[in-house]
């Protein structure tokens, strides 16, 4: 079995912002993880919600918000109008989030390792660093 025949784990990350606030670093960071290998980016979206509740999606290659339109092109099709609904929804009023699909490409070589070992995940689960932080 080749690296090439294995997918790394898929997740989402809504990360909810103050549009007033960003700065560029953390699409930067991004875009570092992206340049990297370390994630591949799949769908990225930016999503809003107004001070009356109303959900947009924002056109990032003609916003720029937050440096973020470097990922404009990243539409894979796994997110949908529905996920901008979802999305909106969890979001407060005022606050804008960057909504984005991407694979773990860092966890490639050991699925390849694994799957040939005849090996299989029986359980996952991801626990918010900000838990791990308050434990430790």
């Amino acid at each position: 079995m080749h690296d090439s025949d294995v997918a790394g784990p898929i997740d989402f990350l809504l990360l909810e912002f103050d549009p007033d606030k960003t700065d560029g670093s953390a699409a930067a960071a991004l875009g570092d993880l992206v340049d990297s290998g370390v994630v591949a980016l799949y769908d990225f979206l930016i999503v809003a919600k107004a001070d009356d509740g109303t959900v947009t999606a924002i056109d990032i290659s003609a916003d720029g918000l937050g440096g973020f339109e470097v990922f404009a092109g990243a539409r894979s099709g796994l997110l949908g109008d529905d996920d901008i609904t979802d999305a909106g929804g969890a979001l407060q009023p005022g606050r804008a989030a960057a909504l984005f699909v991407y694979e773990n490409r860092w966890a490639i070589p050991f699925i390849a390792a694994a799957r040939a070992a005849d090996a299989s995940v029986v359980a996952s689960a991801r626990i918010p660093s900000d838990m791990i932080m308050a434990a430790l």
